[in-house]
């Protein structure tokens, strides 16, 4: 089945029963009143997560799902049957949104786990609901209200432990055939890759991760280059990040630094979220160069990216370093369950921290003394005596 992690449906509730116009006649029981039954409660439309379904394929062919009605209500105040509600069996880790208006109703993480998209609508009010002391035979009813209408977007996000991100022909499918029982295809040009791909990595007894191979970025997939990076959703539910790099790559003028920097940027134009993730340097095909160069080259590539997290140097083809690898992670992810500390996780190349330059001291110019201005004398000041004029006796 093609896989596909995003669908596009209409729901719609069942409609309320209508209400019942109805008197008691019976032997004996004159002016019995009015005795008409309400409508019953249409069905609802619920979500359920499942197990075992891994794709939205099902959703690209039926695109409506309708609950049943209620039924309308009978004499002797007898209320209607509610319709039975409905359940859509969707993957765990889908995301609901309300079409029209970009509401996010629910996200199923579990399996299990129910969401109401629609609510039924309430049956109507039979005439019994109406009779007062004025009104005592009255032949109003409820006709039921409808059920809601909505459309959905459905968006499949799948729920692994490490994701692999990296270019196209990095080894990520490769890895994953290595430490798993997933199968996916693996040639020797680029995109072979064209949708996730999961696999349960055993490391021991009642220990194992999931991990999620993507298909490969390339620079630019957010302007719509290669495959683009929509895919990059799937690793938003991930632990850790395995950043695969190819340290010998066939073309000779590539430059695995400047790839790596490439898929960072992508990272965080997607999400800053996703680039705040915890992200292992991954070197691989260590096999195609001799022990020491191959170590000296991934040394390199690691310092010049100044990385500082875990880094390993593995080959896919031939499994080396792949089980340091695993075990480094289920200790990572046994670690977060139980709250641990994890910075004493190392990887098995070890990159020396980069050795930060000491800020350059100049020796300060000798202040040069002010000379000390004479004082200036103080200038005397000029009273005014004023001569009183000689009053006149």
């Amino acid at each position: 089945m093609k896989f596909v992690d995003e669908a596009i449906l209409r729901v719609q509730a069942g409609n309320g029963g209508r209400g019942c116009v109805s008197f008691r006649r019976e032997k004996f029981i004159p002016f019995g009143g009015p005795d008409g039954g309400d409508g019953g409660m249409g069905g609802s439309v619920w979500l359920r997560a499942k197990d075992g379904i891994n794709t939205l394929a099902d959703f690209r062919i039926q695109r409506l799902y309708k609950a049943k009605n209620g039924e309308g209500g009978s004499g002797n105040d007898c209320t209607g049957r509610g319709g039975e509600d409905m359940y859509v069996d969707v993957p765990v880790g889908t995301t609901v949104t309300d079409a029209e208006t970009g509401e996010e109703l629910g996200d199923l993480k579990t399996a299990g786990q129910l969401l109401k998209v629609a609510d039924g609508g309430k049956g109507g009010f039979g005439n019994a609901r109406f009779k007062s002391s004025t009104n005592r035979a009255p032949r109003q009813f409820g006709p039921g209200l409808p059920g809601e209408k909505r459309t959905l977007n459905f968006e499949m996000k799948v729920i692994a432990d490490v994701g692999l991100l990296g270019l196209p022909n990095a080894g990520k499918s490769t890895l994953i055939r290595a430490v798993s029982a997933a199968r996916p295809r693996v040639a020797d040009y680029p995109f072979t890759t064209l949708y996730p791909n999961l696999g349960v990595v055993d490391v021991g007894q009642h220990r194992s991760f999931v991990m999620a191979d993507i298909p490969g970025l390339i620079e630019g997939a957010a302007d719509g280059a290669g495959l683009g990076h929509r895919f990059l959703k799937h690793l938003q539910r991930t632990r850790v990040l395995l950043h695969l790099i190819d340290i010998a790559p066939l073309d000779p003028e590539a430059d695995p630094v400047k790839d790596a920097r490439a898929i960072v940027a992508e990272l965080k134009k997607y999400s800053a979220e996703l680039a705040l993730k915890p992200r292992w340097l991954v070197l691989n095909k260590m096999d195609l160069l001799p022990e020491a160069e191959s170590r000296e080259r991934a040394l390199a590539i690691a310092r010049k990216l100044k990385h500082t997290g875990p880094a390993f140097l593995i080959s896919g083809a031939t499994g080396e370093g792949t089980r340091e690898l695993c075990a480094a992670v289920m200790q990572l992810i046994e670690g977060i369950a139980a709250g641990q500390d994890l910075a004493g996780i190392r990887g098995t190349l070890e990159v020396p921290a980069p050795v930060s330059k000491p800020a350059s001291r100049k020796k300060a110019a000798p202040a040069k003394k002010k000379k000390a201005k004479p004082a200036k004398k103080a200038k005397a000041k000029r009273t005014s005596v004023r001569r009183k004029a000689a009053r006149p006796k």
